[in-house]
């Protein structure tokens, strides 16, 4: 079904949401994004699947969306053994929801973001990969440590498929010093 570079962009899709720096007078999406830009690194694990066991380590990193539309862009790349596989990715609210595009999208080797809900210290974000759907979850455990989720859909139920736990590395804060 994936190889194991193709389930990565998934855990991507939980970076993407991870990037920017302390608002103003913003909405709770804004916010959202902005206090998890910057630097990310850390292992991750697929954890269903034909490739159950497969571990591997992700160095990314995140700006906010500039202008009217909150969102995140992510460049970075993920390690599998002495591979290398870069990553992108780009999402933006669209509306009351969320598009955007990990890789080159679902029509290339990445995936698709359909929809997204973002919460005090989390977003969840819709995937799908031609007949392929799930969801996306990155929670902010604490300033420093983000966890990530993703699930895709089989039947009626959504099986976790890949876990990430990402450690902040030197971000950039409205002053612009860095911690």
């Amino acid at each position: 079904m994936f190889s194991k570079f193709r389930l990565i962009p998934l855990c991507l899709a939980a970076l993407a949401l991870s990037s920017a720096s302390p608002s103003q007078a913003r909405d709770k999406d804004t916010v959202f994004f902005e206090s998890v830009a910057g630097d990310w690194k850390g292992p991750g694990e697929i954890v269903a699947g034909k490739y159950k066991g497969t571990k591997f380590v992700c160095n990314l990193s995140g700006d906010a969306v500039q202008g009217k539309a909150a969102g995140i862009s992510l460049d970075g790349h993920c390690r599998v053994g002495v591979f290398n596989q870069k990553m992108s990715a780009l999402i933006t609210r669209k509306g009351s929801t969320y598009t955007g595009r990990f890789l080159d999208g679902s029509a290339g080797d990445g995936l698709d973001i359909v929809s997204g809900k973002v919460t005090r210290d989390r977003a969840i974000m819709g995937i799908n990969r031609k007949t392929l759907d799930g969801a996306m979850i990155a929670r902010l455990h604490d300033e420093e440590t983000m966890n990530v989720t993703i699930s895709v859909k089989v039947g009626k139920e959504m099986v976790p498929v890949i876990g990430m736990t990402l450690k902040r590395g030197a971000r950039k804060v409205a002053s612009g010093v860095l911690h």
